[in-house]
């Protein structure tokens, strides 16, 4: 997480959630915490993300108010899923495991007898089974021992000024339970104890089948952790030692053999190798690899041997940085979610008192004096009512969704940019590295003044030998295979935009673009001719001028990426405005756009204009989402809706982004966004179910015509469902060409 000098965070484990309001609750707490700027709260990873200012408060503050609200707290392992976290994981499945044993084992013979009473049967077992002191004696174990948890639920919760599941669960089945006291002490036959001993057996269950569907909520970051490697070979002293991955530090030189994993991030200093990097860009085909290339720990070296100096250890490798990536997206909240944190922050206490109106409506109008039938409408209200389905429905798809992102290569940096995706209407393509392999090379080069080519070759790189454009690159590499030998420029400044101003052995040179030239007052007229013919050609023309003079012409050609143009018109498929946003020449710029389908062309644009350009297009009301890989994509990454950054860009485009694409190549563009529209709908579908149930649910309780063990069965099984349907995003194929 990033800390500022006047902020810290960190992510809590909290123990003790029962449902949607808990989360809620402690969540409303925190952000009221004088000197907390801000803090989320995921039900279904059952973590708090909190910032706050240090000289304000503490994290002992902060873990001892969530306490005091009658829920454990501790800060999180940095990381995934901690042996500690795994152990509490453990410990609360083994414990309603045997709770619901237990609660099965005594429930199971008051149901028979309940079976065996409504079928009108009597027999000397079923007279024993009926028998009231028999039933009270079954029905205690299960009420105190393995419905205890409900009792301390409900009083945190009440302690705390709040209510949740609990308290509905504690009321409902306590109603039953010491009713049907009161009818044993005062000889009436009217018993309940089957009611409440198998509304909580079901309770438990769900609970218990909504413990283990969460669980497989986090496989995908279970699966990165399996990626890495867990020993590493290293040269110590001269001796090759096998040591733990973590013991590697910065610096060491690692082994690796055909086989085996890459331990950590490197360079390779000795050797070369094939290495198989499909688990981070999806791509099958193994990449070759030599020295001086960069090599990515958990991927896999297929054939040869190779060393590499460890450059990246720890929390600094790229597996280690997707995995936060994925945890933070996984714990943020998506604005959809602030619908359902409202719903249920109101929804307990509402409940209460519609259970309260349904027994005194049944007990004073409907069938007046009529306890028992009020006693149960109003406990049908309570059971059926919890709001965990409600709670659940986004974050486990907002988990399923990210993680599913994650094992495609689509790394999504928070919850938000997951529901923006799919609202997108327009989408900014930049040229170069984008559209394009970012790799341009000289096609041609021509002389219009005395200077020979070789020799303005020579002139060209040596001017260009600074600059880190890849146009800049290719012309450096173009004067290199002409066998020159460069030299050193005495003076240089680049114009971004336009191009480089150089001193070089006593000469003035100009190259870059028109503008450039028209500002130093350099007549280019007489070539515009052979400038248009070649910028037909989709090449981006350079002029060169010597000491105030046109000296050559510099055609350079950056090749389509052999994926771009079937990804654009799956963009326009999916409905989207397609525009291509460049630095070159309109000519240019328009027969690349020509290439791949493209008809909104922003032509001759300078970097610092980028972003001025998407809050342009913003401005008109569109959504709109820029993708670009390079450091003047940055602003325009930040400006627009939602940025994406293709991953074999630079980092800072990567960090100004809210979705990296690992693959590098706009195919992961369509990916996002179909699954982010999939995870929407599930999402959508979710909510949907969860408020229709209570909607339906309640009104239909109240109205006498559910009994309690029903509303508890649906109540259980309604948050499992809300999680396997959420679930269902684990078939979802991005890269399918089906929509």
């Amino acid at each position: 997480m990033k800390e500022t000098s006047n902020t810290k965070s960190a992510t809590l484990k909290i123990t003790g959630m029962s449902c949607a309001a808990c989360s809620a609750r402690i969540e409303k707490t925190l952000n009221k915490l004088p000197g907390v700027t801000s803090a989320v709260v995921n039900l279904t990873m059952e973590k708090a993300t909190v910032h706050w200012q240090p000289d304000t408060v503490t994290l002992g503050d902060i873990t001892g108010k969530i306490e005091k609200l009658g829920f454990g707290a501790h800060e999180a392992s940095d990381t995934a899923l901690s042996e500690q976290d795994k152990k509490i994981q453990h410990e609360e499945i083994r414990h309603q495991r045997f709770r619901l044993t237990l609660a099965a084992v005594f429930s199971l013979p008051l149901l028979g007898a309940m079976i065996l009473h409504m079928a009108g049967i009597m027999s000397p077992a079923a007279e024993f089974l009926m028998n009231p002191y028999w039933q009270w004696a079954l029905a205690t174990p299960v009420q105190f021992v393995a419905g205890w948890q409900f009792y301390e639920g409900a009083y945190r919760s009440l302690a705390s000024g709040s209510a949740n599941m609990d308290v509905l669960v504690a009321l409902g089945t306590s109603a039953a339970y010491f009713f049907s006291i009161a009818n044993i002490v005062s000889h009436s036959s009217e018993l309940y104890f089957e009611t409440s001993a198998i509304l909580i057996t079901l309770i438990i269950l769900g609970k218990l089948l909504e413990a283990a569907a969460k669980g497989k909520t986090s496989e995908a970051i279970k699966a990165l952790l399996g990626l890495q490697a867990k020993t590493a070979r290293v040269l110590r002293s001269g001796q090759e030692v096998d040591i733990p991955v973590e013991a590697v530090v910065v610096g060491d030189i690692v082994i690796v053999r055909p086989g085996e994993k890459i331990p950590v991030d490197g360079i390779i200093t000795e050797g070369s190798s094939a290495v198989d990097e499909s688990m981070l860009t999806g791509e099958s085909l193994p990449v070759d690899k030599q020295s001086g290339d960069e090599v990515i720990g958990a991927t896999l070296n297929k054939f040869g041997s190779f060393q590499f100096q460890a450059a990246k250890v720890g929390k600094d490798t790229a597996l280690a940085q997707i995995v936060r990536i994925v945890e933070e997206a996984q714990g943020s909240k998506a604005p959809i979610q602030r619908f359902a944190d409202v719903v249920s922050g109101y929804f307990v206490p509402a409940v209460v008192a519609l259970a309260v109106v349904t027994f005194a409506g049944w007990y004073l109008l409907f069938d007046p004096g009529n306890f028992s039938r009020a006693l149960v409408n109003c406990m049908a209200v309570l059971v059926i009512a919890c709001p965990c389905a409600l709670g659940l429905a986004t974050p486990t798809s907002i988990m399923v969704g990210t993680g599913k992102g994650a094992e495609n290569g689509i790394l999504i940096k928070g919850a938000e940019h997951l529901e923006n995706a799919h609202r997108l209407t327009t989408i900014v393509l930049d040229k170069t590295g984008t559209i394009t392999k970012g790799e341009p090379e000289v096609t041609d080069f021509l002389a219009v003044a005395d200077i020979p080519v070789p020799e303005l070759a020579v002139l060209a790189a040596s001017a260009e030998k600074n600059s880190e454009h890849p146009l800049a690159q290719a012309i450096v590499s173009y004067g290199k295979q002409q066998g020159a030998v460069l030299a050193e420029p005495e003076a240089f400044t680049t114009i971004p935009g336009y191009g480089v101003q150089v001193g070089l052995a006593g000469r003035a040179i100009l190259l870059g673009t028109r503008k450039l030239l028209q500002e130093h007052e350099v007549s280019f007229d007489h070539v515009a001719a052979d400038m248009e013919r070649l910028e037909l050609q989709g090449k981006t023309v350079m002029l060169m001028a010597v000491n105030g003079q046109l000296a050559g012409l510099i055609a350079v050609a950056d090749t389509v990426k052999d994926s771009s143009a079937a990804a654009i018109a799956e963009l326009k498929q999916l409905g989207l405005e397609v525009w291509m946003i460049t630095g070159d020449n309109r000519r240019a710029a328009e027969a690349i756009a020509h290439t791949v389908g493209i008809s909104n062309v922003l032509a001759e644009v300078l970097p610092a204009d980028k972003a001025a350009q998407v809050q342009a297009l913003k401005q008109q009301g569109k959504l709109v989402a820029m993708v670009g890989d390079g450091i003047n994509d940055a602003p325009a990454l930040a400006t627009a809706d939602v940025g994406f950054a293709i991953g074999t860009g630079a980092d800072v485009a990567i960090e100004a982004a809210d979705i990296t694409l690992i693959r590098g190549d706009l195919s992961g563009v369509v990916a996002a966004i179909k699954l982010s529209r999939a995870t929407m709908r599930n999402i959508k579908q979710n909510l949907f179910w969860a408020l229709i149930y209570n909607t339906l649910g309640i009104p239909i309780a109240a109205a006498g015509f559910l009994s309690p063990v029903v509303a508890g069965a649906a109540m259980a099984f309604s948050s499992v469902s809300v999680v396997t349907n959420a679930l269902r995003l684990k078939s979802f194929r991005p890269y399918d060409h089906a929509k």
